[in-house]
């Protein structure tokens, strides 16, 4: 879209929330809950998480105050849009036996909300185009995600406050919205004021800010929000190497490091249900006592789970070693030949809630220094 960035106040983004939720949308944002930053249904936008900031590091995480009363300066939370597109329990089918001993099957139809989604991260944003590669991209599309991904509006907020455990930049990202928005947010905050610049990405981005109070972006409002994203960029907090990732990965099946991060790796799990990309799911069958009415449910799954790779006799990958070696490999190496994309979109969410801490930037960087040892 080539339309003139637009400025909104504090004021004009209220409104900006209540035109979505007047129009039956369910808005989905940021807001403080349990000493977290979490994604929830936010019925106006003084649900905002204003005034609060975030502490980050290898198996930690703080809320902290901010004197500016910013609402979007804060780094990705333990939650992603996944939870709302790609959801950890869904029904597939019911079947039923009718008293003559008939069975009958009937498929669910999955939930369709209108979803309008506040404050997607640049990570988040770029991890929901992978998402859409995976899950609705190839010859067999999973509906349910489809349904609700072709009716969200995407709301993005540009990162002015990279975490210290962010690394986007070494993942071929950056602080910055890449297309695939219908509006782009970005938060300044100086002493003209509190402000949001707006850039349209869609026809319906344009038209929902059409029906809220705005004026055209005035050369400071720019030139500041501009400044603040590319200040981002130089504040990352972690980085992966500057390797070819895909060769790395795969001439390190057998190295000594594995066993150093199996010593340390709880196969948790964590870092597959916090992980915007992360998309395996399994499936169960549930029946009530009598037998005569049973339901199929998808449920999300990690590679880290013993049974995730069983096979007749047995699971494949039994040790910690080989578990967390498959989702690393897969997530920064093989990604690239089923889905022609990085797994990975440096949001740092599976650092930060490891509870050993284990820091992948980290595990990547010492199999690059491993491989260089060997080389010499």
């Amino acid at each position: 879209m080539s339309a003139a960035p637009a400025a909104l106040d504090r004021d004009g983004l209220s409104a900006l929330v209540a035109v979505l939720v007047a129009d039956g949308r369910t808005v989905v944002g940021p807001t403080v809950r349990d000493g977290a930053i979490v994604l929830s249904e936010l019925d106006s936008a003084d649900a905002l998480p204003y005034g609060w900031g975030v502490e980050l590091e290898a198996g930690r995480y703080r809320l902290v105050p901010r004197e500016d009363g910013a609402a979007f300066a804060h780094s990705a939370g333990p939650q992603s849009w996944k939870n709302f597109l790609h959801p950890s329990r869904e029904r597939l089918w019911s079947a039923d036996r009718t008293a003559e001993g008939e069975v009958t099957f009937t498929a669910h139809e999955p939930a369709a909300p209108a979803y309008a989604f506040l404050g997607v991260r640049p990570c988040d944003l770029r991890a929901i185009a992978i998402q859409d590669r995976v899950l609705i991209g190839g010859r067999y599309e999973d509906t349910g995600y489809g349904t609700r991904r072709r009716g969200a509006l995407l709301i993005a907020a540009e990162c002015t406050e990279p975490g210290a455990t962010c690394f986007c930049i070494s993942t071929g990202g950056g602080p910055a919205a890449d297309p695939g928005y219908d509006l782009a947010l970005t938060e300044v905050v100086d002493e003209d004021g509190h402000r949001f610049l707006v850039r349209v990405g869609s026809e319906e981005g344009a038209r929902l800010l059409e029906r809220v109070p705005h004026h055209g972006a005035d050369l400071a409002t720019e030139a500041t929000a501009r400044a603040s994203v590319d200040a981002a960029r130089d504040r990352m907090g972690r980085s992966l190497p500057p390797v070819d990732l895909r060769s790395l990965m795969g001439a390190s099946l057998d190295a000594e490091r594995w066993n150093d991060v199996a010593e340390r790796c709880l196969t948790c799990g964590n870092c597959t249900m916090v992980c915007p990309t992360c998309f395996c799911t399994t499936t169960e069958e549930v029946t009530d006592l009598t037998g005569d009415h049973t339901e199929r449910w998808q449920r999300w799954d990690s590679c880290f789970d013993l049974d995730f790779s069983y096979l007749h006799g047995g699971s494949v990958r039994r040790s910690p070693r080989s578990r967390y070696r498959q989702w690393l490999t897969h997530k920064l190496s093989t990604w690239h030949d089923q889905f022609d994309t990085t797994g990975c979109v440096g949001c740092g969410r599976c650092i930060a809630w490891c509870p050993v801490g284990i820091d992948i930037t980290e595990e990547v960087a010492a199999l690059d220094a491993e491989r260089g040892t060997e080389s010499d």
